[in-house]
C-alpha cells in the first residue's frame, strides 16, 4: 500500500531541487561580495596614502616605504 500519491513524491523532489539552487546563488553572492570587500580596502588604503603625499603630510621616502608596506 502506498502512502503517498505517486506526483506528491515529484513535487517535494521539484522543492528540493529550486531551494538547492537558491542556496548556491546564495551563497555564491555572499562569497563574491567578500571578494570585492577585500578588493576595495587596498585599493582604499592605496588612495588614502596617495591623498596623504599629495597633500604633503608624508614625505617621498616615507610614501615609498609605506606603499612597499601595502603590496
Amino acid at each position: 500500500m502506498h502512502w503517498m500519491h505517486p506526483m506528491g513524491s515529484g513535487w517535494f523532489m521539484m522543492i528540493l531541487w529550486w531551494v538547492t539552487i537558491i542556496a548556491i546563488v546564495i551563497v555564491a553572492v555572499k562569497w563574491l561580495s567578500q571578494q570585492k570587500g577585500q578588493s576595495q580596502k587596498e585599493d582604499s588604503a592605496i588612495e588614502v596614502l596617495k591623498k596623504r603625499y599629495a597633500c604633503g603630510e608624508i614625505s617621498k621616502e616615507e610614501f615609498e616605504e609605506k606603499k612597499k608596506d601595502l603590496m
